[in-house]
């Protein structure tokens, strides 16, 4: 599929998705308040964490190496079996440490072990968690966009249901119990999917590990791990410091605005995803690549910005609709992060070519620096603008990544390694 159809396709499936995110924060202003969205950021960025680590990491890399072999099924059926086997033993252990270090965890993550049983659901559910982002990796590679839509649509419908009976019952707890479960729970749905077409059995997701394909996607281990640990910490960090300093309404006001940054440029990093990784898995020209890039910038980039323009515009509706009138405070964070979300896409268009490519150590090198970067910024200017440093770091980081991106690419010496 072309960029422009692929991008359409996968436009329904957002906006669906993104409709469900924004009836469920508006869910969430009412039950939780601002002080709620700190711990359940906290929370999504523990998930994030942990299911990186249970399924090895090879994600990305399966949907590379699937859309590289598209032309060979024995070699990506090599890589789904050694990509399985690593998930099924990577997220059984880690599902059991989980459910046993649950007051532990809760305590780190929530700063309160009575939500210790979230993490035990978690825990014993993980195995199921992970093989349906594995099953989407490979969806994604294979180019069944249809069926990726179709699950992600699905999976925003239930996610909405669940969440929306969940919250108003169990408050803050339902939602971290949905947040929990709701991706294993639509495993079910992937599989019965993938049970469809004639490329798939289930025999293909386990067996014996090829040392090849073990190697290649040891190279994405590296980078997704990287990016598991950097991106989550560096987040729980400038929220701690948001609300240590500021208090923790300070710090729901930005972890409102992120959520709202998140569901909006799911337009485009989805895009990114579902199109930009296989199709430059693919290429080999340094020529080719350049144009595809280049193309990436007429489309995906004006999105970004009249996406960005538009929600500052209408912010003060925004908040009305979305949340409540507790989160007015943060009226005040909608110029500078729709500045770093249009900088954030405009980087991501050339740094998704480290993925493409398996370019692990500018990818970890860069990962590391600027998720560093984020956190000292909004220390070194907490106090001189208060909550309002989270949202100028992330300006300013990515202006700075997008620097680094550009002359790395338009440097002479440009090799694809």
């Amino acid at each position: 599929m072309t960029l422009i159809k692929t991008s359409l396709l996968n436009a329904i499936a957002v906006a669906i998705k993104m409709l469900t995110m924004l009836g469920i924060n508006k869910i969430l202003a009412i039950y939780v308040g601002p002080a709620g969205y700190a711990a359940i950021g906290n929370f999504q960025n523990a998930v994030q964490m942990i299911t990186t680590l249970g399924s090895g990491a090879i994600n990305t890399g399966v949907t590379k190496y699937t859309a590289e072999y598209h032309a060979d099924e024995a070699e990506q059926r090599k890589v789904w079996q050694t990509a399985g086997t690593i998930a099924l033993v990577g997220s059984v252990v880690t599902g059991l440490l989980v459910a046993v270090f649950n007051r532990e965890l809760a305590d780190w993550f929530l700063s309160d072990e009575q939500y210790g049983s979230v993490f035990i659901w978690f825990g014993l559910t993980l195995v199921f968690f992970v093989f349906n982002t594995l099953l989407l990796a490979i969806l994604n590679g294979k180019k069944e966009i249809k069926r990726y839509v179709f699950i992600n649509i699905a999976g925003s419908i239930f996610s909405l249901i669940v969440s929306a009976l969940m919250i108003v019952q169990f408050g803050l707890y339902g939602a971290l119990l949905t947040l929990a479960l709701n991706q294993s729970l639509v495993f079910f749905v992937t599989l019965a999917l993938c049970y469809r077409t004639t490329w798939f059995k289930l025999k293909y997701l386990v067996g014996a590990i090829d040392r090849q394909s073990a190697i290649n996607l040891s190279k994405f281990t590296a980078m997704a791990v990287t990016s598991a640990v950097t991106v989550p910490v560096s987040h729980i960090m400038v929220r701690n410091l948001l609300g240590e300093n500021l208090g923790w309404d300070a710090a729901g006001y930005w972890e409102a605005m992120w959520r709202l940054s998140a569901a909006y440029l799911m337009f485009v990093t989805s895009t990114l995803s579902v199109y930009y990784l296989p199709r430059l898995s693919e290429l080999k020209d340094p020529d080719a690549i350049k144009k595809e890039i280049i193309n990436g910038y007429k489309v995906i980039l004006p999105i970004a910005a009249g996406c960005g323009l538009s929600i500052y515009l209408l912010r003060d509706f925004i908040i009305e609709l979305l949340f409540t009138e507790k989160f007015l405070p943060m009226r005040g964070l909608f110029a500078w992060q729709m500045v770093g979300d249009t900088l954030k896409i405009a980087s991501w268009i050339l740094a998704y070519l480290m993925l493409g490519k398996a370019m692990v150590k500018k990818f970890i090198v860069t990962e590391v620096f600027f998720n560093i970067g984020f956190f000292a910024l909004t220390w070194l200017f907490l106090n001189s603008m208060g909550v309002y440093s989270a949202v100028f770091a992330h300006a300013l980081n990515y202006f700075l990544y997008l620097l680094v991106m550009v002359f790395w690419l338009l440097n002479k010496n440009f090799k694809l390694n």
